[in-house]
Protein backbone atom coordinates (compact mmCIF):
# COMPACT_ATOMS: atom_id res chain seq x y z
CA UNK A 1 0.00 0.00 0.00
CA UNK A 2 1.07 3.57 -0.76
CA UNK A 3 2.27 5.49 2.19
CA UNK A 4 0.80 8.85 3.67
CA UNK A 5 3.15 12.16 4.56
CA UNK A 6 1.67 14.74 6.76
CA UNK A 7 3.61 18.65 6.20
CA UNK A 8 3.83 21.68 8.48
CA UNK A 9 6.17 24.61 8.71
CA UNK A 10 6.53 25.70 12.31
CA UNK A 11 8.15 29.22 13.49
CA UNK A 12 9.37 32.12 11.51
CA UNK A 13 8.61 32.16 7.64
CA UNK A 14 11.51 31.70 5.19
CA UNK A 15 12.62 32.40 1.61
CA UNK A 16 12.67 28.12 0.06
CA UNK A 17 9.91 26.74 2.51
CA UNK A 18 7.34 26.30 -0.50
CA UNK A 19 10.57 24.85 -2.89
CA UNK A 20 11.03 22.37 -0.08
CA UNK A 21 7.41 21.37 0.18
CA UNK A 22 7.09 21.35 -3.76
CA UNK A 23 10.25 18.91 -3.85
CA UNK A 24 8.80 16.68 -0.67
CA UNK A 25 5.39 16.14 -2.24
CA UNK A 26 6.62 16.08 -5.97
CA UNK A 27 8.95 13.22 -5.30
CA UNK A 28 6.46 11.47 -3.19
CA UNK A 29 3.56 11.85 -5.66
CA UNK A 30 5.79 10.84 -8.67
CA UNK A 31 8.09 8.58 -7.77
CA UNK A 32 6.77 6.85 -4.60
CA UNK A 33 2.73 7.53 -5.14
CA UNK A 34 2.15 8.24 -1.85
CA UNK A 35 -0.66 10.81 -0.62
CA UNK A 36 0.32 14.20 0.69
CA UNK A 37 -1.49 16.40 2.78
CA UNK A 38 -0.39 20.50 4.71
CA UNK A 39 -1.33 21.31 7.81
CA UNK A 40 -2.07 24.84 8.41
CA UNK A 41 -0.29 27.51 10.49
CA UNK A 42 2.22 24.78 11.85
CA UNK A 43 1.13 22.72 15.01
CA UNK A 44 -1.26 24.42 15.70
CA UNK A 45 -3.50 23.57 12.70
CA UNK A 46 -2.32 19.77 13.22
CA UNK A 47 -3.55 20.30 16.63
CA UNK A 48 -7.06 21.59 15.14
CA UNK A 49 -6.78 18.96 12.37
CA UNK A 50 -6.86 21.65 9.80
CA UNK A 51 -5.34 20.29 6.62
CA UNK A 52 -5.18 20.42 2.62
CA UNK A 53 -4.51 17.72 0.39
CA UNK A 54 -1.07 18.70 -1.70
CA UNK A 55 -1.40 17.19 -4.54
CA UNK A 56 0.10 17.93 -8.20
CA UNK A 57 -1.87 21.11 -9.02
CA UNK A 58 -1.32 22.66 -5.39
CA UNK A 59 1.60 21.92 -5.91
CA UNK A 60 2.69 23.77 -9.17
CA UNK A 61 3.80 26.81 -9.36
CA UNK A 62 5.17 27.37 -6.00
CA UNK A 63 8.76 27.18 -6.48
CA UNK A 64 9.77 30.63 -6.74
CA UNK A 65 7.23 31.39 -4.32
CA UNK A 66 8.39 33.15 -0.77
CA UNK A 67 6.36 32.54 2.47
CA UNK A 68 4.60 29.25 2.82
CA UNK A 69 1.70 28.57 1.36
CA UNK A 70 0.47 26.21 4.74
CA UNK A 71 0.96 29.29 6.89
CA UNK A 72 3.20 28.99 10.02
CA UNK A 73 3.12 29.61 13.70
CA UNK A 74 5.04 29.32 16.86
CA UNK A 75 2.88 27.07 18.70
CA UNK A 76 4.27 24.37 20.63
CA UNK A 77 3.21 20.99 20.69
CA UNK A 78 3.50 20.34 24.49
CA UNK A 79 2.09 23.69 25.28
CA UNK A 80 -0.24 25.44 23.57
CA UNK A 81 -2.61 28.15 23.80
CA UNK A 82 -6.45 26.62 24.01
CA UNK A 83 -9.12 28.61 26.04
CA UNK A 84 -6.25 31.25 27.28
CA UNK A 85 -4.06 28.21 29.03
CA UNK A 86 -1.02 26.71 28.03
CA UNK A 87 -1.90 22.69 27.94
CA UNK A 88 -0.18 20.07 26.17
CA UNK A 89 -1.37 18.95 23.41
CA UNK A 90 0.62 16.27 22.39
CA UNK A 91 -2.11 13.62 22.47
CA UNK A 92 -4.68 15.38 20.40
CA UNK A 93 -2.04 15.73 17.95
CA UNK A 94 -0.79 12.02 17.76
CA UNK A 95 -4.98 11.07 17.46
CA UNK A 96 -4.70 13.04 14.35
CA UNK A 97 -1.73 12.10 12.92
CA UNK A 98 -3.46 8.41 13.38
CA UNK A 99 -6.76 9.68 11.85
CA UNK A 100 -5.09 10.61 8.96
CA UNK A 101 -3.08 7.01 8.87
CA UNK A 102 0.16 9.04 8.44
CA UNK A 103 3.68 6.94 7.98
CA UNK A 104 5.57 10.51 8.73
CA UNK A 105 5.06 14.23 9.48
CA UNK A 106 7.34 16.30 8.08
CA UNK A 107 8.28 19.31 10.40
CA UNK A 108 9.82 22.61 8.15
CA UNK A 109 11.49 24.69 10.26
CA UNK A 110 14.36 26.20 12.67
CA UNK A 111 15.73 25.47 16.15
CA UNK A 112 12.44 25.41 17.77
CA UNK A 113 10.74 23.12 15.48
CA UNK A 114 13.86 20.29 16.30
CA UNK A 115 13.44 20.64 19.78
CA UNK A 116 9.40 20.23 19.15
CA UNK A 117 9.97 17.53 16.34
CA UNK A 118 12.07 15.16 19.66
CA UNK A 119 9.26 16.14 21.77
CA UNK A 120 6.45 14.02 19.31
CA UNK A 121 9.14 11.83 18.28
CA UNK A 122 9.76 10.49 22.19
CA UNK A 123 5.70 10.16 22.48
CA UNK A 124 6.00 7.76 19.38
CA UNK A 125 5.42 9.70 16.06
CA UNK A 126 7.67 9.20 12.65
CA UNK A 127 8.40 12.41 12.39
CA UNK A 128 10.97 13.88 9.85
CA UNK A 129 12.39 17.62 9.93
CA UNK A 130 13.74 20.19 7.26
CA UNK A 131 16.12 22.73 8.92
CA UNK A 132 15.19 26.31 7.55
CA UNK A 133 16.18 29.69 8.88
CA UNK A 134 17.82 32.89 7.91
CA UNK A 135 20.20 32.48 11.11
CA UNK A 136 21.94 29.52 10.06
CA UNK A 137 21.94 28.16 13.11
CA UNK A 138 20.45 25.23 13.38
CA UNK A 139 22.84 22.28 14.76
CA UNK A 140 24.03 19.54 13.07
CA UNK A 141 23.83 21.08 9.08
CA UNK A 142 26.66 23.29 6.91
CA UNK A 143 23.85 25.49 6.04
CA UNK A 144 20.04 26.33 5.85
CA UNK A 145 17.18 27.33 2.91
CA UNK A 146 16.26 30.70 3.31
CA UNK A 147 20.13 31.81 4.55
CA UNK A 148 21.50 32.26 0.95
CA UNK A 149 18.14 34.58 0.32
CA UNK A 150 18.46 37.10 3.29
CA UNK A 151 22.24 36.93 2.78
CA UNK A 152 21.82 38.99 -0.80
CA UNK A 153 18.88 41.16 1.00
CA UNK A 154 21.26 42.02 3.54
CA UNK A 155 24.57 42.57 1.25
CA UNK A 156 22.35 44.53 -1.27
CA UNK A 157 20.89 46.63 1.65
CA UNK A 158 24.29 47.27 2.48
CA UNK A 159 26.23 48.12 -0.64
CA UNK A 160 22.86 51.16 -1.13
CA UNK A 161 24.02 52.62 2.07
CA UNK A 162 27.12 53.21 1.05
CA UNK A 163 26.28 55.96 -1.32
CA UNK A 164 24.06 58.05 1.05
CA UNK A 165 26.89 57.39 3.47
CA UNK A 166 29.45 58.68 1.74
CA UNK A 167 27.72 61.30 0.56
CA UNK A 168 26.27 62.79 4.04
CA UNK A 169 29.68 61.54 5.89
CA UNK A 170 28.00 59.76 8.34
CA UNK A 171 27.97 56.58 10.33
CA UNK A 172 25.44 54.29 8.85
CA UNK A 173 24.31 51.67 11.70
CA UNK A 174 22.84 49.32 10.00
CA UNK A 175 20.93 46.45 12.45
CA UNK A 176 20.58 42.66 10.25
CA UNK A 177 18.50 39.66 11.86
CA UNK A 178 20.23 37.40 14.22
CA UNK A 179 19.10 37.24 17.85
CA UNK A 180 21.97 34.69 18.71
CA UNK A 181 23.95 33.83 16.03
CA UNK A 182 26.16 35.97 13.27
CA UNK A 183 26.81 34.04 10.12
CA UNK A 184 23.83 36.44 8.26
CA UNK A 185 26.02 39.55 9.76
CA UNK A 186 29.24 38.89 9.57
CA UNK A 187 28.57 37.31 5.52
CA UNK A 188 26.53 40.38 4.62
CA UNK A 189 29.17 42.55 6.26
CA UNK A 190 31.96 40.84 4.37
CA UNK A 191 30.20 40.96 1.50
CA UNK A 192 29.05 44.36 1.37
CA UNK A 193 31.96 45.83 2.14
CA UNK A 194 31.20 47.01 6.33
CA UNK A 195 33.96 48.95 8.40
CA UNK A 196 32.88 47.35 11.35
CA UNK A 197 30.71 44.37 11.91
CA UNK A 198 29.27 43.34 15.33
CA UNK A 199 27.77 39.80 16.50
CA UNK A 200 26.31 38.25 19.04
CA UNK A 201 29.49 35.97 19.92
CA UNK A 202 31.85 39.22 20.13
CA UNK A 203 30.78 41.67 22.70
CA UNK A 204 31.61 44.60 21.82
CA UNK A 205 33.21 48.04 23.40
CA UNK A 206 31.80 51.50 22.09
CA UNK A 207 34.99 52.50 22.53
CA UNK A 208 36.83 50.35 20.37
CA UNK A 209 33.90 50.85 17.58
CA UNK A 210 34.72 54.73 17.77
CA UNK A 211 38.23 54.42 17.34
CA UNK A 212 38.11 51.91 14.13
CA UNK A 213 35.79 55.04 13.00
CA UNK A 214 38.12 57.66 14.03
CA UNK A 215 41.07 55.73 12.48
CA UNK A 216 39.12 55.72 9.31
CA UNK A 217 38.79 59.46 9.37
CA UNK A 218 42.16 60.22 10.12
CA UNK A 219 43.31 58.13 6.90
CA UNK A 220 40.86 60.01 5.04
CA UNK A 221 37.31 58.09 4.85
CA UNK A 222 34.78 60.52 6.19
CA UNK A 223 31.98 58.02 6.23
CA UNK A 224 31.57 54.44 8.17
CA UNK A 225 29.34 51.49 8.09
CA UNK A 226 28.41 49.64 10.96
CA UNK A 227 26.74 45.78 10.36
CA UNK A 228 25.05 45.14 13.59
CA UNK A 229 23.05 41.58 14.75
CA UNK A 230 20.11 42.69 16.37
CA UNK A 231 21.49 40.11 19.11
CA UNK A 232 24.72 41.89 19.63
CA UNK A 233 25.48 43.47 22.93
CA UNK A 234 28.40 45.40 24.84
CA UNK A 235 30.65 43.05 26.78
CA UNK A 236 28.66 44.40 30.14
CA UNK A 237 25.57 43.53 28.62
CA UNK A 238 27.06 39.73 27.79
CA UNK A 239 28.13 39.63 31.34
CA UNK A 240 25.10 40.95 33.05
CA UNK A 241 23.15 37.98 30.66
CA UNK A 242 25.78 35.36 30.85
CA UNK A 243 25.11 35.92 35.02
CA UNK A 244 21.21 35.66 35.08
CA UNK A 245 21.24 32.64 33.33
CA UNK A 246 23.73 30.66 35.10
CA UNK A 247 21.94 31.79 38.40
CA UNK A 248 18.27 30.91 36.70
CA UNK A 249 20.55 27.14 35.77
CA UNK A 250 21.30 26.76 39.56
CA UNK A 251 18.38 28.09 41.15
CA UNK A 252 17.09 25.69 43.25
CA UNK A 253 13.66 27.11 44.15
CA UNK A 254 10.38 28.01 41.46
CA UNK A 255 10.02 31.04 43.09
CA UNK A 256 14.03 31.99 42.50
CA UNK A 257 13.67 30.36 38.81
CA UNK A 258 10.41 32.64 38.31
CA UNK A 259 12.07 36.06 39.26
CA UNK A 260 15.37 35.08 37.79
CA UNK A 261 13.08 34.28 34.37
CA UNK A 262 11.15 37.55 34.56
CA UNK A 263 14.27 39.55 35.14
CA UNK A 264 15.65 37.44 31.88
CA UNK A 265 12.48 39.03 29.84
CA UNK A 266 13.22 42.45 31.32
CA UNK A 267 16.77 42.27 29.52
CA UNK A 268 16.15 41.08 26.44
CA UNK A 269 13.20 43.94 26.25
CA UNK A 270 15.91 46.46 27.53
CA UNK A 271 18.06 44.98 23.91
CA UNK A 272 15.34 46.17 21.72
CA UNK A 273 16.82 49.68 21.59
CA UNK A 274 20.30 48.67 21.91
CA UNK A 275 21.36 49.59 18.14
CA UNK A 276 20.19 52.89 18.13
CA UNK A 277 21.84 53.63 22.20
CA UNK A 278 25.07 52.49 20.07
CA UNK A 279 24.59 54.79 17.30
CA UNK A 280 23.97 57.46 19.72
CA UNK A 281 27.25 56.90 21.71
CA UNK A 282 29.20 56.46 18.37
CA UNK A 283 27.49 59.69 17.68
CA UNK A 284 28.83 61.26 20.67
CA UNK A 285 32.83 59.44 20.48
CA UNK A 286 33.69 60.42 16.85
CA UNK A 287 31.49 64.02 16.36
CA UNK A 288 29.92 62.24 13.38
CA UNK A 289 26.21 62.14 12.58
CA UNK A 290 24.78 58.67 13.17
CA UNK A 291 21.98 57.02 11.42
CA UNK A 292 20.73 54.05 11.97
CA UNK A 293 18.70 51.54 9.05
CA UNK A 294 16.56 48.22 10.61
CA UNK A 295 16.04 45.84 7.48
CA UNK A 296 13.79 44.02 9.94
CA UNK A 297 11.10 41.29 8.15
CA UNK A 298 12.15 42.47 4.36
CA UNK A 299 15.54 39.86 4.81
CA UNK A 300 12.87 36.64 5.30
CA UNK A 301 10.70 38.12 2.11
CA UNK A 302 10.72 37.64 -1.10
CA UNK A 303 11.66 34.98 -4.11
CA UNK A 304 14.35 32.49 -2.55
CA UNK A 305 17.52 32.77 -4.65
CA UNK A 306 18.69 29.97 -7.22
CA UNK A 307 20.71 28.22 -4.18
CA UNK A 308 18.12 28.52 -1.87
CA UNK A 309 15.58 26.84 -4.15
CA UNK A 310 18.34 24.10 -5.33
CA UNK A 311 18.92 23.34 -1.29
CA UNK A 312 15.25 23.09 -0.88
CA UNK A 313 14.79 20.74 -3.52
CA UNK A 314 17.41 18.58 -2.51
CA UNK A 315 16.11 18.24 0.63
CA UNK A 316 12.53 17.68 0.06
CA UNK A 317 13.15 14.99 -2.34
CA UNK A 318 15.60 13.31 -0.03
CA UNK A 319 12.70 13.40 2.49
CA UNK A 320 10.69 11.31 0.21
CA UNK A 321 13.20 9.11 -0.02
CA UNK A 322 13.73 8.12 4.00
CA UNK A 323 9.82 8.25 4.14
CA UNK A 324 10.06 5.33 1.47
CA UNK A 325 12.72 3.94 3.45
CA UNK A 326 10.78 3.92 6.81
CA UNK A 327 13.03 6.10 8.26
CA UNK A 328 12.19 8.52 10.45
CA UNK A 329 13.58 10.50 14.01
CA UNK A 330 15.78 12.38 11.71
CA UNK A 331 17.00 16.26 10.30
CA UNK A 332 17.40 16.08 7.00
CA UNK A 333 20.61 18.13 6.63
CA UNK A 334 23.62 19.05 4.15
CA UNK A 335 26.85 17.96 5.23
CA UNK A 336 29.66 18.18 2.64
CA UNK A 337 27.38 18.72 -0.19
CA UNK A 338 25.92 15.30 0.95
CA UNK A 339 22.22 14.98 1.58
CA UNK A 340 22.58 12.90 5.12
CA UNK A 341 19.95 12.02 7.58
CA UNK A 342 21.14 13.17 11.12
CA UNK A 343 19.34 11.33 14.45
CA UNK A 344 17.06 14.68 15.83
CA UNK A 345 18.63 13.64 19.08
CA UNK A 346 22.14 15.31 17.90
CA UNK A 347 20.27 18.02 16.84
CA UNK A 348 17.51 19.57 19.51
CA UNK A 349 18.81 22.20 21.86
CA UNK A 350 21.66 22.37 20.26
CA UNK A 351 22.98 26.17 18.19
CA UNK A 352 25.52 26.23 15.56
CA UNK A 353 27.49 29.53 16.09
CA UNK A 354 30.02 31.61 14.49
CA UNK A 355 33.38 29.80 15.92
CA UNK A 356 35.91 32.84 16.77
CA UNK A 357 38.79 30.98 14.64
CA UNK A 358 35.94 30.88 11.76
CA UNK A 359 37.90 31.59 8.60
CA UNK A 360 35.27 34.43 8.01
CA UNK A 361 36.46 36.12 11.37
CA UNK A 362 39.73 35.48 10.08
CA UNK A 363 39.46 37.54 6.97
CA UNK A 364 37.59 40.44 8.96
CA UNK A 365 40.89 40.69 10.82
CA UNK A 366 43.07 40.42 8.06
CA UNK A 367 40.72 43.43 6.22
CA UNK A 368 40.91 46.13 8.95
CA UNK A 369 37.41 45.63 9.97
CA UNK A 370 36.73 46.25 13.40
CA UNK A 371 34.75 43.19 15.23
CA UNK A 372 34.31 45.87 18.31
CA UNK A 373 36.62 43.68 20.84
CA UNK A 374 40.71 44.01 20.31
CA UNK A 375 42.98 41.07 19.08
CA UNK A 376 42.72 37.74 20.97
Amino acid sequence: MSKHIGILTSGGDTPGLNAAIRGIGKAAIRKYDMSVIGFRDGFKGLMQNRHVRLDGEALSGILTHGGTILGTSREKPHRMAVGGKKMDMTQVIKDNIEAHHLDALVCLGGGGTQKNALKLMEAGISVITLPKTIDRDVWGTDITFGFDTALNIATEAIDRLHSTAHSHHRIIVVEIMGHKAGWLTLGAGLAGGADVILIPEIPYDAELIAETIKARRSGGSNFSIVAVAEGAMSAKEYDELADLEARREAAESGDERSALKAKLAKFESAQKGSTARLAATLEELTGLEARVTILGHVQRGGTPSPADRLLATRLGTKTADLVADGVSGVMVAIRQDEVVPVPLEEVAGKRSVVPLDHPWIESARSLGVGLGRGPE
